[in-house]
C-alpha cells in the first residue's frame, strides 16, 4: 500500500505560461521570422544570381518533414497521457465504489462508521480534482484523502485480527489496497507530462521551417504564411492544453462525473 506526499506533489500540478498565450506568441514569431527570411532572401538576390542556395527546396522538404513529423510524436504522447488521465480516473471510482460496497459485510454498527469515513474520503478526492491548479487546495485535499483513508484502514486492520470478522476483511483488505494505491497511479499520471526539451525542440523548428519558406519563396505570401504559422500554432495548442490536464478546454471532467456519482452512495437521512 501507498500513500501520496502532499508536500511534495502539491506544486507539480500548477502550469505557468497559458495556453493560449504560447500558441498567439508562437503564431507572431513565425510570421516574423518568415518575415526576416523574405528580408534575407531579398538581401543575397541583391548580392546577385551566385548568391541563390542550390537545393534549397529539398532542404525545405526535409526540414517541414521533421517538423511533420516531430508534430506527429508529440501529439501521440500528448494523447496518451491524456487517456491515461481518464482512464484512471474511471480506476479510483471503482475502486472507492467497490470498498464501500464490501462494508455491507460488517455489523451495522461498524457499517456506519465505514461509511460515514467514506463519505468523507469521496468528498476530499472530489475536492482534489475540483482545487485545479491551486496547490494550496491541492494539498489540504490531498491531506484529508490521506487521513480519511488511514483511519479506514486503521480500523480494517483492527478488525482483521478478529475472528468474527475474518471473513470480510478478507474482502475488505485487498478492496482498500487498490483504493489507497490508485492514488499514487492517479498522481503519476498527472505529473507524467511532456518533456520541456521536447516542446523547446518542436517549437524551434516550427521557427525555423518558417524562416525556411520566406527565404526559398520567390515572392512575399502572406496569405500562404499565416496559414502555415496559423494551423502549426493551433497544433502546438492542442498538444500542450492535451498535456495540462487541470486547466485549458481539453479536461477530464466527463470522466471526473463518476466520482460525483459516488455520491449517490451515500443517501442523505
Amino acid at each position: 500500500m501507498t500513500t501520496t506526499n502532499p508536500a511534495h506533489r502539491c506544486m507539480l500540478y500548477a502550469n505557468g505560461t497559458p495556453t493560449v498565450v504560447i500558441a498567439l506568441v508562437l503564431f507572431l514569431l513565425m510570421l516574423a521570422v518568415h518575415w526576416a527570411g523574405l528580408r534575407l532572401r531579398l538581401i543575397r538576390r541583391e548580392q546577385g544570381p551566385d548568391a541563390d542556395i542550390k537545393g534549397g527546396s529539398t532542404i525545405e522538404g526535409s526540414l517541414l518533414g521533421l517538423l511533420a513529423l516531430l508534430l506527429a510524436f508529440t501529439f501521440s504522447m500528448a494523447n496518451e497521457r491524456y487517456d491515461a488521465r481518464r482512464a484512471v480516473i474511471i480506476q479510483e471510482a471503482n475502486a472507492i465504489g467497490t470498498a464501500v460496497l464490501r462494508a455491507d459485510l460488517y455489523p451495522d454498527t461498524t457499517r456506519q462508521r465505514f461509511r460515514a469515513d467514506f463519505r468523507q474520503y469521496v468528498e476530499a478526492r472530489i475536492a482534489y480534482y475540483t482545487a485545479g491548479v491551486d496547490p494550496d487546495q491541492i494539498q489540504a485535499a490531498l491531506k484529508q484523502s490521506d487521513q480519511y483513508s488511514a483511519a479506514i484502514w486503521s480500523r480494517a486492520t483492527e478488525l482483521a485480527r478478529q475472528t468474527p470478522h475474518v471473513t470480510p476483511a478478507n474482502l475488505m483488505i485487498p478492496a482498500l489496497n487498490d483504493m489507497i494505491d490508485v492514488v499514487t497511479t492517479r498522481d503519476a499520471t498527472l505529473v507524467a507530462q511532456i518533456p520541456a526539451s521536447i516542446l523547446y525542440v518542436l517549437m524551434a523548428l516550427c521557427l525555423v521551417g518558417s524562416f525556411i519558406i520566406g527565404y526559398m519563396a520567390d515572392k512575399s505570401d502572406w496569405m500562404l504564411a499565416i496559414c502555415f504559422s496559423a494551423m502549426t500554432a493551433l497544433a502546438i495548442y492542442l498538444i500542450v492544453d492535451l498535456d495540462r490536464p487541470r486547466q485549458g478546454l481539453i479536461t477530464t471532467d466527463a470522466m471526473h462525473q463518476k466520482m460525483l456519482d459516488l455520491r449517490a452512495m451515500f443517501p442523505e437521512k
